[in-house]
């Protein structure tokens, strides 16, 4: 093999070498990062209860079925030139115990307990609201 020939080959091999690692590191920053995004959204942000009238609970989604709702927390607000409107705070629920237990207290009182995160994911619901337990008011 000439001299040439090897003075090629050995600098493919570097530049190959450098690609490889450039990748493999941006991999691994990928992998880190998505990670970490994943963890920072699933923080819970706040926790507390609501209470209003359940007006709505429906499973629904196109390509993610999430459970969803909206309650009736009474009073008016004011929107930005559109008037007065009802005060309905929305939430999504992940459990299939708590969907089934908020379709029997639809149209009732309830007290609804929830955590708040920073960000959901289309898998998890619509809403940054998450309602794990509820109990009708009497």
């Amino acid at each position: 093999m000439s001299e040439f020939s090897q003075v090629v080959k050995g600098g493919l091999n570097k530049i190959f070498s450098s690609v490889k690692k450039f990748f493999l590191i941006v991999f691994l920053l990928a992998v880190v990062g998505g990670g970490l995004y994943f963890w920072v959204c699933n923080w819970t942000y706040s926790k507390g209860t609501r209470a209003g009238t359940l007006i709505k609970i429906s499973y629904k989604g196109v390509a993610f079925k999430t459970y969803e709702g909206q309650l009736n927390l009474g009073g008016f607000r004011q929107d930005g030139g559109d008037g007065v409107s009802g005060n309905i705070w929305e939430f999504s629920v992940w459990e299939d115990e708590v969907y089934n237990t908020l379709q029997n207290y639809e149209g009732k009182q309830v007290k609804l307990y929830y955590r708040e995160k920073y960000k959901a994911m289309p898998w998890q619901g619509d809403t940054e609201y998450f309602v794990y337990k509820v109990e009708q008011v009497e």
